[in-house]
């Protein structure tokens, strides 16, 4: 149905060439935009309700438990929270108020920018299954490990414990009636969908312009030149970067069907994703400068493994 509506607006009503790059462009934007758009704004409706049903305090206790089952809840859910990494960043400080271990906390911090409901929505239809399940094992995988270990370098005094001591706890438990839940979910998916649009526009403007105007032969040539070492480049090249997975995922569908490795895209999407110069300067009002450092430093080098353990795989996916 929107295939056939592609086609009527932009080969009929405006009468553009179909075998032009630019009509073909000019379709391939409208086309993927209805798509993810329809598809974001279904499951996070979904999962917004769903989520109104979660023990919000009994989430904590259970991250607040030794060993590394904590920083797995963490992670799972940071999984099904559909944050950016700013966003992420004001449930990261009332984790902290709770007492929860800085670890978990991070945990939570790295893993929700990463895996989120509408990022599996958009992988699976582009992607296919078996690809976004790994990805989604990858994403906990790094969440729940990277925290481990900065749980166990013991940097609580890098932190800025005025405004932790100082931070409105929120979290209380809240009971929501039939209608209450459905006006959740709805109003989570419009407010989702309004921080996130113009990056999916960006997103699908790009993936049609790489799509159609760069040759394949260019993007091989790249990667050969780069060789064994395309996946740090891909991930030092994300990190600079700022945006919702959700702008980054058609263009790391096209640069895969262009040659890329699955690994590399994928890294690129997460360091994207976990790290960026607005998400570094907001955790400076709540951290010292080395331990934005170790985060930035540990988060990348576990995006850079997982690269290349997915490049490995990627005959089997």
């Amino acid at each position: 149905m929107l295939l056939e509506l592609a086609n009527t607006v932009i080969y009929e009503w405006l009468g553009m060439d179909a075998e032009s790059r630019f009509g073909a462009a000019v379709h391939f934007f409208f086309y993927d935009s209805l798509k993810i758009f329809l598809l974001l704004a279904v499951m996070i409706f979904i999962i917004g309700v769903v989520r109104t049903y979660l023990p919000q305090q009994r989430l904590k206790q259970w991250m607040s438990r030794g060993g590394m089952w904590g920083n797995f809840i963490a992670a799972a859910f940071g999984a099904i929270t559909p944050f950016c990494s700013c966003s992420s960043i004001p449930i990261f400080i009332s984790l902290l108020k709770a007492q929860v271990p800085l670890g978990v906390t991070f945990s939570f911090l790295i893993t929700s920018p990463i895996v989120n409901e509408y990022l599996v929505v958009l992988m699976a239809s582009e992607f296919g299954v078996p690809i976004t399940i790994a990805y989604v094992v990858s994403g906990l995988a790094i969440g729940t490990l990277v925290g481990a270990g900065i749980g166990r370098m013991n940097l609580g005094h890098y932190l800025e414990t005025d405004i932790i001591d100082s931070a409105t706890d929120d979290e209380q438990e809240k009971r929501y009636s039939f209608g209450g839940r459905i006006r959740f979910g709805w109003e989570e998916s419009i407010s989702v969908l309004r921080q996130i649009w113009v990056w999916v526009l960006v997103g699908v403007a790009a993936g049609a312009f790489i799509h159609n105007y760069v040759p394949q032969e260019s993007i091989e040539r790249i990667m050969q030149a780069t060789g064994i070492f395309s996946v740090p480049i891909a991930t030092l090249l994300g990190v600079p970067m700022y945006g919702s997975c959700a702008s980054i995922v058609p263009i790391a569908v096209v640069l895969f069907e262009k040659g890329i490795p699955l690994g590399t895209a994928l890294a690129f999407m997460m360091a994207m994703a976990a790290l960026s110069l607005p998400e570094a300067i907001m955790l400076r009002r709540t951290m010292r400068l080395p331990l934005i450092a170790i985060f930035f430093g540990v988060t990348t080098l576990g995006i850079i493994v997982t690269g290349y353990l997915l490049n490995i795989l990627e005959p089997l996916l």
